[in-house]
């Protein structure tokens, strides 16, 4: 079953190729995710690669995390399951002046 890892501090520059060679030197690659700004379509500097398995996404976490590319040392590790987004309206959060403690100022 195919592993999901999560790739970090990757260079705005890097490259979906470039990340493809790397990991392919620990096994077969699934696929490759690069996180862009969905506003000005820009990298965020983090990425998920997909291995073939669980003893290949291992291997590259063994021997990537840490690694310099384009530069910058990479963290790679197990990606976390996706947290559910609540639906609607722009976040939770408390004003700023309505927190317990806080003054109102205005």
């Amino acid at each position: 079953m195919a592993k999901k890892l999560y790739v970090g501090n990757l260079s705005y520059d890097t490259t979906r190729e470039q990340i493809h060679t790397l990991f392919s030197q620990a096994g077969k690659v699934a696929e490759i995710t690069l996180i862009t700004d969905r506003d000005s379509g820009r990298p965020k500097g983090f990425g998920f690669v997909e291995m073939e398995t669980e003893a290949e996404a291992q291997e590259a976490i063994k021997r990537f995390n840490g690694q310099m590319l384009d530069s910058r040392a990479l963290t790679v590790n197990e990606a976390r399951p996706r947290e559910e987004r609540s639906s609607g309206g722009f976040g939770g959060g408390q004003r700023r002046d309505s927190r317990p403690g806080s003054r109102n100022r205005f």
